[in-house]
């Protein structure tokens, strides 16, 4: 983009027109990311391993009764989930197009001659293979798919699952989600971050369509040298629990049971996600 683009961009943009996604499968920004991702000081990108352990501790307990299982991650990143799910005797694949994500938990499972297998595949076109007793899409990844999108990659959830399988989708609320969308704009500087390994200026604005009910963030970036500006932008779907639960009912999901966290109980760092619990394929 040249300066003149962006001083005319389009005042409001259409939900997801402007980009599916953040890049992360960019080389460059998965490798930044994967930093973000391990980082033991914040939970942006993923969650600090004390919080980790809680939730695989709250699935391999309550969700699995501490069963040996097959599992499926879907956006599983790193595979901080996923490895600590297979030291515990389970078997995992985990798919995510991240591809630093994605060589990363491969070496660890490697080193740790652990029961992982990893894809590195956009969720939309991955064959999930099948007879899973737990299928997880976690961290709020579902809201950022189109609603087309999401109910294919259910549907093909749905099919994925053994008899008595269950779906574990942690969502964001729908407070949480139009929270994002208005939010002021804001900029910062840096000498390299997670868009740019040079000094760089980003610019962030975010808008809400409440007729759709999605969130959708701009994030310019200008570059320190040369004056050039990138544009990302990335859309996030809210829907009510009634939403979720009509929507798992209409691909296939049944007795969705609402859980105010991936340990099971109120946890007030974890406010804007809820987790749903659901049955598949019937016994």
């Amino acid at each position: 983009m040249e300066i003149i683009d962006f001083i005319q961009r389009r005042e409001v943009p259409i939900p997801w027109a402007e980009g599916e996604k953040i890049p992360w499968d960019e080389p460059g920004f998965s490798r930044r990311m994967l930093k973000e991702h391990l980082s033991q000081s914040h939970d942006a990108a993923s969650r600090r391993l004390a919080t980790v352990e809680k939730h695989v501790d709250w699935i391999h307990k309550v969700l699995l009764a501490s069963q040996p299982a097959r599992i499926l991650d879907l956006g599983c990143g790193p595979g901080l989930y996923t490895s600590r799910l297979a030291m515990l005797g389970h078997d995992c694949l985990g798919i995510d197009f991240s591809p630093a994500s994605i060589a990363h938990a491969r070496r660890e499972a490697e080193h740790d001659r652990l029961r992982c297998t990893y894809l590195q595949q956009d969720l939309r076109g991955a064959d999930f293979g099948g007879g899973y007793s737990l299928a997880m899409l976690i961290f709020g990844e579902f809201n950022t798919f189109r609603p087309a999108d999401a109910r294919h990659i259910l549907r093909k959830t749905h099919q994925s699952l053994a008899e008595g399988g269950l779906l574990l989708l942690e969502a964001h609320t729908f407070e949480a989600v139009r929270a994002a969308g208005t939010g002021l704009r804001k900029w910062y500087s840096s000498e390299n971050g997670l868009f740019s390994e040079r000094p760089h200026v980003c610019l962030e604005e975010s808008f809400w369509d409440g007729e759709q009910n999605v969130a959708t963030t701009r994030y310019f970036i200008l570059d320190g040298a040369t004056g050039d500006i990138t544009r990302h932008a990335s859309s996030m779907q809210a829907y009510s629990n009634e939403e979720y639960r009509s929507l798992l009912e209409e691909c296939g999901f049944r007795d969705a049971q609402f859980h105010p966290s991936l340990s099971g109980g109120v946890d007030p760092s974890q406010g804007d996600y809820l987790v749903i619990v659901a049955k598949g394929a019937g016994e």
